[in-house]
Order: C-alpha cells, then sequence, then structure tokens
C-alpha cells in the first residue's frame, strides 16, 4: 500500500516540475548550487602548496620511470637487430 501512495506522490512531483517554467526551474536549481557551494569544504594554502609539490613530484618521478623503461626496451631491441 505505502508502494502505491510513494508512486502517487511521485507521478505529482513529475507533473508539477513539468508545469513549472523555466525560470523558475532555473531559479531553482541556482538555489541547489548555492546551498551545495557552502558545503565545501576548502584546504588552506599551506596544505594546497603540499599536495601540489607532491603531485608535480609524482608526475616527474613516473615520467622518468617510464622514460628510463623506454630506453631500456629501445638497447634491448637494437641488440636483437
Amino acid at each position: 500500500m505505502a508502494d502505491v501512495q510513494k508512486k502517487k506522490n511521485k507521478a505529482k512531483k513529475v507533473e508539477k516540475k513539468e508545469k513549472q517554467s523555466l525560470w523558475v526551474r532555473f531559479r531553482i536549481f541556482c538555489h541547489g548550487v548555492k546551498s551545495e557551494f557552502h558545503k565545501v569544504h576548502w584546504t588552506s594554502k599551506d596544505n594546497m602548496i603540499k599536495y601540489s609539490i607532491a603531485t608535480i613530484v609524482f608526475v616527474v618521478f613516473c615520467s622518468l620511470f617510464f622514460y628510463a623503461i623506454d630506453i631500456i626496451f629501445a638497447l634491448i631491441q637494437t641488440l636483437f637487430n
């Protein structure tokens, strides 16, 4: 019985959404974005600098690692040709 009531309520909500104008839906969307934006946890400047440096170091390390592997495979390939 509760499932039937939920489906009816859902159908009514869909009908209401379809009847709303584009401007009203846009304002509802903007209100939702604003409320979610207030929930965002911003990191401090110090943490952002640390995370950025760690990311750059990781990218450089991975680049050098794969470059070294590429050179090794190229040398191996020249030995067998």
